[in-house]
């Protein structure tokens, strides 16, 4: 279909590149499918940990790094209110709880700016 296709936007070491698979679920932006893949290939070469092109675009990684950082926000409060720091404490938590770490924590952050 139009909107399933690979790409393989960076080179690999001697057959090590493995094509990413794209498949669009919803599109808004009307582009066709050949803009599409080539607006994929130019995100992958905007990667700034990265002198290379990547494997997959650019925001993905991104949003990757900023979910591990809010997950490591979210866990260091729920060991410090929870005071365990076993991988189960987080079950053991109320709905009050689990809500007012979610505060803290979207408050700590609304006005952060992390690095790459």
């Amino acid at each position: 279909t139009e909107g399933d296709f690979y790409l393989l936007s960076h080179e690999g070491i001697q057959g090590t590149s493995r094509p990413c698979h794209y498949q669009v679920l919803w599109d808004d932006s009307d582009f066709s499918a050949d803009e599409l893949e080539v607006l994929s290939y130019y995100l992958c070469h905007l990667y700034s940990r990265c002198t290379r092109a990547v494997s997959y675009p650019t925001p993905t990684y991104y949003s990757h790094l900023v979910a591990d950082r809010a997950r490591k926000h979210h866990n260091e409060l729920a060991n410090y209110d929870g005071g365990s720091a076993s991988a189960g404490s987080m079950n053991e938590l109320t709905d009050n709880q689990k809500r007012d770490i979610k505060k803290v924590v979207e408050e700590g952050v609304k006005k952060a700016m992390y690095f790459v």
